[in-house]
């Protein structure tokens, strides 16, 4: 028996490429990092065949470098994605994805009551709490838990 070994998204010479996103999950990783503003061409796979998640997407990103504190915040929305830098068509790097302690300005607190709904445009705060493997992130105004399917799906 012979294994199909096409690629069903091109390959690409320089940049990076996020791999075993769970499927639907790629648009909300394109939002993101904001790719929809970048003059780089950017390939999106939606629903290929994987074999250990059944169906994943991937993103295939010319000529950017997603970095580390970037790798931190994709952890939230796709905690088990390969995020591999590309050089001449080569990986020559892999990022490992880590639950930030924090993150800042990403989410917006679902509360309306919290402070950061204010005119006063504060930068939200939340921090990310493991508790027996799920995620949860806590507002540092208003301590109020969310979790991070809720946080999310609001972004």
């Amino acid at each position: 028996m012979v294994k199909e070994t096409k690629l069903q998204v091109e390959a690409i010479k320089d940049g990076t490429v996020i791999d075993h996103i769970p499927a639907n999950i790629g648009f909300k990783v394109m939002k993101l990092f904001k790719l929809y503003n970048t003059c780089e061409r950017v390939t999106i796979g939606l629903n290929l065949h994987s074999s250990v998640l059944n169906a994943k997407d991937i993103i295939k990103i010319e000529n950017i470098f997603i970095n580390e504190e970037q790798a931190k915040q994709l952890a939230l929305y796709a905690p088990k994605a390969t995020v591999n830098q590309i050089e001449n068509y080569a990986v020559v790097a892999k990022l490992p994805l880590t639950l930030p302690s924090t993150i800042n300005g990403v989410f917006y607190c679902p509360n309306t009551n919290c402070i950061t709904h204010d005119e006063e445009a504060i930068e939200s705060s939340f921090k990310v709490v493991l508790k027996s493997d799920d995620v949860y992130l806590k507002c540092r105004y208003c301590e109020k838990v969310f979790s991070r399917e809720i946080m999310t799906e609001r972004n």
